[in-house]
């Protein structure tokens, strides 16, 4: 009786949108196109019917009309791809709650890959972080139980849980042959989403995710900057690496903190009259100091936003390893009384028209990360060090080189170290650090050439008048 039932209801409703289309609007028909593509439309809304009896009468287990429609819902949008899903009324409560910087959970950011979970990035100090997950690995397992088979948001849920719980996390990483296990304990994940420090002459702003606050956040720590150094900055790093994403608005508004003028960002969807292009609005809040962004393959959505936006104006050099790729834009279409879905609805372009879905920032400078450790340099005989050698007197009193970095760090630390000692472990970070204390440095050479040269005029001009005054 219900297949009976549902079957008319389906039939009832093909015949209204028919006959609704065909005399609506005074009459207007259809085209023959348009009724066979109708017709194939109730031919597959029949077929969902038949399959939706048959899983209700003969699925072994006892399934209700909510969870069976939810998970068609989810199923037709999870097909489209890895972002488009439906999210339940307590999917997204959460989602709502993540975006105001604060929620329950492991601290990775994540998608679905070949049936698996992917790690987009681990959060800044949260369980995952402190546990060692890795941008790009693979979670086959949680608690022993095979993730095949879940839909991420399924995936999602069996990884949070109660504060204070355990959950053992397998793993596939690249080019390591044996699969991770790692043990992490369930914490509530507080996003500071901006860092910032001084780094001897150079100010250091880290962005950990995009959400409400961050542009106001970052112009902050500008400020506070500023301040600290008594404008004497010689320029800025700002570090995106294994920042997933956030809000589009938030990516556009630190962009245009560094950018005085042009577009930041454009997005298309399918219909062309959809295009919207979002643009820079006068006003530097770095002055114009020299910039280096630091990305790799946790860099996702806007992140790529940002430094794309500052790659195509040439506005700071782009340092690190290709980002993840993901450039689309996911449109959250409440529904009333039954949460909502997130829609894939448009791409992001960069300002040259670049597509960053699926290719991701490429940096200008690639740098790999590596670990430095000190090398012996062993003994060996100097141009001081030889019997009568000139000048070997004035010489002797100074036995050190100084330091003029402004910054004076080990090149292997431990646990509890300052941020500067943890800055001389990182690899990519002294190398953005030596760039643009570089152009510091030719900038400064450019300027000192400069001024000789006026002097030296002037100094010309004046003989030039003694000499008439003679005459």
């Amino acid at each position: 009786m219900t297949k009976i039932v549902f079957t008319k209801t389906i039939q009832r409703l093909a015949l209204a949108t028919a006959l609704s289309a065909a005399f609506m609007l005074g009459g207007l028909t259809q085209t023959s196109a348009e009724i066979r593509n109708n017709s194939e439309t109730y031919k597959h809304l029949n077929l969902f019917g038949d399959v939706f009896e048959r899983v209700k009468e003969q699925y072994v287990d006892e399934a209700s009309d909510e969870e069976l429609i939810e998970a068609a819902i989810n199923g037709m949008l999870t097909s489209l791809d890895p972002h488009s899903g439906y999210l339940n009324a307590d999917s997204y409560k959460d989602m709502q709650v993540q975006t105001k910087g604060s929620f329950g959970g492991l601290g990775i950011e994540v998608t679905m890959e070949n049936g698996y979970i992917k790690v987009v990035s681990p959060i800044d100090d949260t369980p995952a972080f402190r546990a060692g997950v890795q941008a790009g690995d693979l979670i086959t397992h949680l608690d022993g139980e095979p993730v095949l088979g879940l839909n991420l948001n399924d995936a999602v849920d069996k990884m949070r849980g109660k504060i204070g719980t355990d959950i053992v996390l397998t793993i596939r990483r690249e080019n390591v042959a044996d699969a991770l296990k790692l043990k992490l304990t369930r914490d509530v994940i507080r996003i500071k989403s901006v860092r910032s420090h001084v780094e001897g002459d150079v100010g250091y702003i880290r962005i950990t995710t995009f959400s409400q606050q961050t542009s106001n956040d970052v112009e902050k720590a500008i400020k506070d900057l500023k301040d600290e150094t008594k404008g004497a900055l010689i320029g800025y790093v700002l570090d995106l690496r294994n920042n997933p994403g956030g809000l589009l608005t938030q990516a556009i508004a630190v962009s245009d903190l560094f950018l005085d003028k042009g577009e930041i960002v454009s997005t298309r969807g399918r219909d062309e009259r959809d295009t919207k292009r979002d643009n820079a609005t006068e006003g530097d809040s770095a002055d114009g100091k020299p910039m280096v962004v630091l990305i790799n393959g946790g860099s996702a959505s806007a992140s790529e936003i940002v430094s794309g936006a500052l790659q195509d104006h040439r506005r700071a050099v782009i340092m690190g390893t290709e980002s993840f790729g993901k450039g689309s834009v996911q449109t959250i279409i409440s529904l009333p009384g039954h949460g909502a879905m997130r829609l894939t609805t448009a791409r992001y372009y960069t300002p040259s028209g670049r597509s960053i879905q699926a290719k991701g920032i490429t940096p200008d400078i690639v740098v790999e990360p590596a670990k430095l450790e000190n090398l012996e340099a062993g003994d060996s005989i100097r141009e001081k060090d030889l019997r009568g050698a000139l000048d070997k007197q004035k010489q002797s009193g100074k036995t050190e080189t100084e330091n003029k970095s402004g910054i004076d760090v080990p090149v292997n630390g431990g646990e509890g170290d300052s941020e500067a000692e943890q800055s001389a472990k990182d690899y990519q970070l002294l190398r953005a650090l030596d760039l643009l204390r570089g152009l510091a440095l030719y900038d400064r050479g450019a300027s000192v050439d400069t001024a000789d040269v006026v002097k030296k005029d002037k100094q010309e001009d004046k003989s030039k008048d003694k000499d008439k005054n003679k005459e």
